[in-house]
């Protein structure tokens, strides 16, 4: 009678965490939890903490298997969702992250194929004079803003 009371007890506590996870918009761990919580409440309707009831007439023993289908249900449906989303939380936010690494944050264009600018111009050929000698770096670095 203790442990029906227990199991019973533990099911309401995992129900109510769960309808606090759904609340908080985290609907996939609001299911997982929601099925963790009635696998308790199961095995009592069932008549696995008490065996010695008569669990083959019982509508109680058969309403448990139910809640324990319902259980499984909310196991697989949530195992689905999950593949299909790709994993879990952390795993996505995972591929995010080595995604957005693995793109040059200045990319606009692909960087095969031809490109919408015309080429460059050569640089200029550099004077004979010997006063002209740093006339051609100046120009380089006035290009790129030193």
């Amino acid at each position: 009678m203790i442990a029906e009371t227990v199991c019973s007890a533990a099911a309401a506590a995992g129900l109510g965490i769960a309808a606090v996870t759904a609340y908080r918009k985290r609907f996939l761990a609001a299911a997982r939890l929601a099925a963790y919580s009635l696998v308790p409440l199961g095995l009592v309707m069932t008549g696995v903490v008490d065996w010695v009831a008569d669990t083959a007439f019982s509508p109680t023993a058969w309403a448990g298997f139910g809640v324990l289908g319902v259980s499984w249900l909310l196991f697989m449906s949530t195992r689905a969702v999950e593949r299909r989303r790709g994993g879990t939380r952390k795993e996505r936010k995972a591929a995010r992250a080595a995604q957005s690494e693995a793109i040059a944050p200045a990319a606009s264009a692909p960087s095969l194929g031809q490109t919408s600018r015309p080429a460059t111009r050569p640089a200029a050929t550099p004077r004979a004079g010997a006063g002209d000698d740093f006339s051609d770096i100046e120009a380089i670095l006035k290009k790129h803003g030193i």
